[in-house]
């Protein structure tokens, strides 16, 4: 859940179910990086950048077609799976996050209780 409300919003280029499969996904990326890097902010790009880019054979892989054969075709999948980030913390019931924005990018960090 984040600490300060904003807006999210919803993605219409993919279904309900890959909406809430990329969520769950995302979730398991985000809970894997608060083991690892507990208090630390993160982005997308953290989690899904650099040796994670490829998203073959993952639910990720539902942006990338959604957008496929335009021409601004990564820069929507870019910002879709960053609403799609923000929607799984929100959504996430017994962890709370900070926001901030540095740049261009959307960064969070777990508030441990």
């Amino acid at each position: 859940m984040l600490i300060q409300k904003g807006k999210i919003r919803k993605i219409h280029s993919i279904s309900e179910a890959q909406d809430q499969e990329i969520k769950n996904y995302l979730q398991g990326a985000i809970r894997c990086h608060d083991k690892v890097a507990a208090g630390k902010w993160f982005s997308l790009r953290d989690l899904m950048g650099g040796a994670n880019f490829d998203w073959n054979g993952t639910p990720m892989q539902a942006l990338i077609e959604a957008y496929q054969g335009r021409s601004d075709a990564f820069k929507m999948t870019a910002k879709s799976a960053g609403w799609l980030l923000k929607a799984a913390i929100e959504e996430d019931p017994c962890r709370h996050y900070e926001t901030k924005k540095e740049a261009f990018t959307r960064m969070y960090r777990w508030v441990k209780e």
